[in-house]
């Protein structure tokens, strides 16, 4: 069974973003004081008096906007609000009932789900203000009064929550799901490939750069496995980047590559690789995860029998700093080699966690060592004791020798080569740690 999930909702600028946050215990979701900042719909695991349940942040919702984005935001809360077990309802104490409140309240009456009012604001620690009762007239039974910023009223408001859910004792599974940053630079195809993989739609897509700003979490499980997809802001130059949201933005985007184990580094194929795809490769290579390079867009390019591998061809030169990368050819419009992307992430998520012996690595080194002397300056010779694995996520390997100084780069680059032909790790980025005995 999954966790039981709550829902908040409301008009823009009332203090969704920073009630959510609050109830979380992180800034996840982007606060500031500019109406239709949040978008898509924000996840995040919650957990109160024991019980785990998740919460979804939503953006604000104007009922009666004809604006593209505004509208595609509604269809986000509206998706939110038909998937959760209760809905928050927050609403402003000192703006006091507003037409869109009336309108939301009475859209969500119409989908029967339990909800909650809370009413923002209310900072002061005592009695509430007698504003607080002009709320009833929404027609909403369950009122409580909470202060978003200060955290006072929010157990009282997921108390009030909890008596609409049935929980399951028996569900403690552990997240055992491969997580997947999905990251690039806007307007490659990000939102419409985890539109794509999850079959509805998920994120907003539009073709206005900076469409996506926070990083939004999509469960899938399927006959591959199971994911937890990351959807991120699009990566921009930083001399572009100037808007206070957009710079919060990218940070999420990276945060977002700090916590998954597998990045998907989006392309436009009709662009080809640029500078700033070499930059956000870098940063994920830079953090030791495994990536994949997703070429999206295959479907608008001309292309003749050879068309593939050229560009193949021309993509292992690009990426020749991390030369471990496959790559995947791929539609987000058409569904074209989806599945084939699915099986790249397993394989290189493999390969990221594949542990090998100290007896097998010691057999290797004496095989290359054998192969290849290790090099010496001024009559004295490196040599290396033997070699450890030491981690996972990237594979970590550690050399003892009796001096760090005489062990080159080349060398080590040299032993890296032979790891990944001995033990098949062709496809995950691998770390070499020397070190002298006795550190």
């Amino acid at each position: 069974m999954s966790k039981p999930l709550i829902a908040v909702v409301g008009r823009p600028n009332v203090g969704k973003s920073t009630l959510f946050n609050k109830l979380i215990g992180q800034r996840l979701s982007i606060v500031k004081d500019t109406p239709g900042v949040t978008r898509d719909r924000i996840y995040s695991p919650c957990q109160w008096r024991g019980k785990d349940f998740m919460l979804v942040d939503t953006g604000g919702i104007e009922p009666t906007s004809g604006d593209i984005i505004l509208s595609q935001m509604r269809t986000q809360a509206e998706i939110a609000i038909d998937t959760a077990d209760v809905i928050i309802l927050v609403v402003d104490l000192k703006s006091g009932v507003t037409a869109n409140d009336s309108d939301i309240a009475n859209m969500l009456l119409k989908s029967g789900k339990p909800i909650v009012v809370a009413v923002n604001k209310c900072d002061n620690v005592g009695d509430v203000p007698a504003d607080f009762y002009e709320f009833y007239n929404l027609g909403l039974p369950d009122l409580v009064a909470v202060s978003s910023v200060h955290g006072h009223g929010t157990g009282d408001l997921l108390d009030e929550c909890f008596k609409h859910i049935v929980f399951d004792e028996n569900d403690n599974e552990d997240d055992d799901h491969i997580k997947v940053a999905v990251i690039g630079k806007p307007n490659v195809g990000k939102s419409s490939l985890i539109n794509r993989i999850s079959g509805k739609e998920r994120v907003i897509v539009s073709n206005i750069a900076g469409t996506t700003r926070d990083s939004t979490d999509t469960e899938i499980i399927n006959e591959f496995g199971k994911f937890t997809f990351i959807d991120t802001a699009g990566i921009r130059r930083k001399a572009k980047v100037e808007d206070a949201i957009e710079k919060y933005s990218v940070l999420r985007a990276y945060m977002a590559v700090d916590r998954c184990d597998i990045a998907v580094i989006v392309i436009d194929a009709t662009e080809g690789f640029t500078e700033q795809d070499s930059k956000i490769a870098g940063y994920a290579h830079e953090q030791g995860k495994g990536c994949v390079v997703a070429v999206n867009k295959w479907d608008a390019v001309e292309k003749d029998g050879k068309t593939m591998d050229e560009f193949r061809q021309k993509l292992e030169k690009d990426f020749a700093f991390m030369s471990y990368v496959p790559f995947v050819f791929i539609s987000a419009l058409t569904g074209q080699r989806i599945n084939k992307l699915y099986e790249n992430i397993v394989h290189v998520y493999d390969q990221c966690n594949m542990r090998v012996t100290t007896g097998k690595l010691n057999d290797m080194l004496s095989y290359s060592t054998a192969r290849v002397q290790p090099p010496s300056d001024k009559g004295k010779r490196l040599k290396i004791y033997y070699v450890t694995q030491s981690g996972v996520c990237p594979p970590t390997f550690v050399f003892f020798c009796n001096d760090h100084e005489l062990f080159h780069f080349s060398y080590q680059r040299y032993l890296e080569n032979q790891i990944r032909e001995y033990f098949g790790l062709k496809n995950t980025p691998i770390k070499i740690i020397v070190r002298e005995r006795g550190e």
